[in-house]
């Protein structure tokens, strides 16, 4: 049975999904960005990274059939289904520096995605040092001829969705935006709905790694997984 969460406007959420797990993002209210990151759920240490993916790609944008590449080059995750149509991982997660730079010293005291990572990962021993850039679900982030970029309006609508598949163990850890001073939220965060599906349910060929027969494992609360020094 598939599980099901609501994660609540600005906050965050997380799972260990087993390979061949599907997990399906949808944007309930339309244009809200979903930050993400995801790290080998045995070693991570091993962990998502925009370069790697971004150069075996040739693009800047994600969509059906990108993969997620680690830090060595392997795979972690699949998107394997795309109703938006592209988003974005060169974006970055606001933080309370950031904001304060970009909008003002007012900021100072506003939630942040960084602060929705760092809480979600001491869950599993994991801390500031182990944050990298992320990927951006439903963020529109243009990049012109010159090279400029920015966050604009969105181009996701409410029901819209993503979905990735496991190709390995993996720790996902999400943050349901809580930015207000720029567009990527419609300047009003929403709710947005996560549903993990096992390998069994997932169908044939969810992943090179699944194990025909063996149940989703969702521990909880989850182990921790092992970091290198």
């Amino acid at each position: 049975m598939s599980a099901v969460s609501t994660v609540e406007a600005r906050a965050p959420w997380s799972a260990v999904l087993p390979a061949g797990a599907l997990l399906t993002i949808t944007d309930l209210h339309g244009n809200q960005a979903v930050d993400f990151l995801v790290y080998d759920a045995h070693d991570a240490a091993v962990r998502y990274s925009a370069p790697d993916t971004l150069q075996a790609l040739g693009n800047v944008f994600l969509t059906t059939g990108s993969v997620l590449l680690s830090n060595e080059h392997t795979p972690l995750m699949t998107v394997v289904g795309d109703t938006c149509g592209r988003h974005d991982t060169i974006g970055g997660a606001c933080s309370k520096e950031s904001n304060t730079l970009r909008y003002g010293h007012h900021t100072w005291s506003q939630h942040a995605c960084v602060d929705n990572f760092l809480a979600e990962a001491a869950r599993y021993g994991l801390g500031k040092r182990d944050l990298v850039s992320n990927v951006n679900w439903y963020m529109n982030v243009p990049v012109e001829e010159d090279g400029t970029l920015g966050i604009v309006d969105g181009i996701s609508a409410p029901g819209l969705e993503v979905v990735l598949r496991a190709e390995t163990d993996v720790l996902v850890l999400v943050s349901n935006c809580p930015q207000i001073n720029n567009p990527c939220n419609g300047f009003e965060p929403t709710p947005v709905r996560m549903t993990v599906t096992p390998p069994e349910q997932a169908g044939p060929g969810a992943s090179e790694g699944e194990r025909e027969g063996e149940p989703a494992h969702l521990p909880a609360p989850p182990p921790a997984p092992a970091a290198r020094p």
